[in-house]
């Protein structure tokens, strides 16, 4: 029996193949390599397609004995859906409803969904526990709230169990250095130091240093990959033993701020990381931190990596093994 994996060439795709390669599963991929690359994926079977194409996804589900779906294929770059919320309302919920259709037509009734802490928006409450409202500030959170909400109809209607899983700040990279985080246009912390570090980019600038924190810079509950792709294979175990559909946080359960995390940078590398400041963005909160004990008690698991240093280690690897991405 197989698990498809959509989306299964991008960064935490490409790790939860490994993943299941890791733990004798047998990963089918399903990708159009619109942020993705082949070289990503490290074994299985790579189809090349779009889940918007019914076809596309009849030709993956006929031809593998396909029992789970992990289903991470979305646009997730929060600026970019601000600019073109057409794009990530088409590629994100239409592409979750033809997925959804499909998995009716071909009766595989269990889904671990790749869900995002956007979809809290701001919150008062810290630690971010499962139950908060969901308030997204963006087109790419309302966008992840409306496919849970989504899959949780369809649940309620047929036979289909699912867990979804919403992230905090994923980074770091697989320990072998392979597979890792690439985009052409970074927006996360973690990896634009690192471009910065190789001569990427020109400055690196921290963004608000007046927030009531501990240091005046945002604070963020940075989750190893590796981590992360246990948790959805506890998921899919989950899921496995009959249980009934679940939400759960993903995150380390701690927070560090920017100037943490560059200092970490510094410690990672062993090079010195110079920054200039900048006006807050707009949007930023100035905490999140994800409760994860929920995870803990029904699924077992718990991060192992929590050394924000370690984190940046793998990251560093994987970039100095491939200065220029994957091509």
């Amino acid at each position: 029996m197989a698990v498809l994996v959509t989306g299964g060439a991008g960064f935490i795709g490409s790790h939860m193949v490994a993943e299941l390669i890791e733990n004798k599963m047998d990963p089918v991929v399903l990708d159009n390599l619109s942020t993705g690359n082949k070289k990503a994926v490290t074994g299985g079977r790579l189809y090349l397609g779009d889940i918007r194409n019914p076809g596309d996804l009849d030709k993956v589900f006929s031809e593998n004995d396909i029992e789970s779906v992990v289903h991470f294929a979305a646009s997730s770059i929060v600026p970019e859906s601000m600019a073109d919320p057409a794009k990530y309302y088409d590629n994100n919920i239409n592409g979750t409803l033809c997925l959804l259709k499909a998995m009716e037509r071909h009766k595989v009734g269990r889904l671990v969904f790749s869900s995002t802490a956007a979809v809290y928006g701001e919150t008062e409450r810290i630690p971010i526990t499962e139950d908060c409202p969901a308030n997204p500030k963006s087109p790419y959170g309302e966008t992840k709230l409306a496919m849970e909400r989504m899959i949780e109809w369809f649940s309620r209607a047929g036979t289909l169990k699912y867990v979804s899983l919403r992230y905090f700040n994923a980074c770091g990279a697989h320990p072998s250095g392979e597979i890792g985080e690439w985009r052409p246009f970074e927006t996360h912390l973690i990896p634009i130091i690192l471009q910065y570090l190789l001569g990427m980019r020109d400055r690196l600038y921290v963004y608000g240093t007046d927030y009531d924190t501990k240091d005046g810079t945002c604070i963020r509950d940075y989750i190893h990959v590796s981590d992360l792709v246990r948790a959805h294979t506890a998921a899919l175990k989950y899921l496995e033993g009959g249980n009934k559909p679940e939400i759960f946080n993903l995150g380390m359960g701690r927070g560090f701020s920017v100037l943490e995390i560059i200092k970490a940078a510094g410690e990672a590398t062993g090079m010195p990381v110079r920054y200039e400041t900048a006006k807050r963005r707009t949007g930023d909160p100035a905490v999140l931190i994800a409760s994860n004990e929920k995870a803990a008690k029904i699924l077992g698991w718990k991060t192992d990596i929590n050394d924000p240093v370690k984190i940046i280690s793998d990251a560093w690897n994987f970039y100095i093994r491939n200065p220029k991405g994957y091509n």
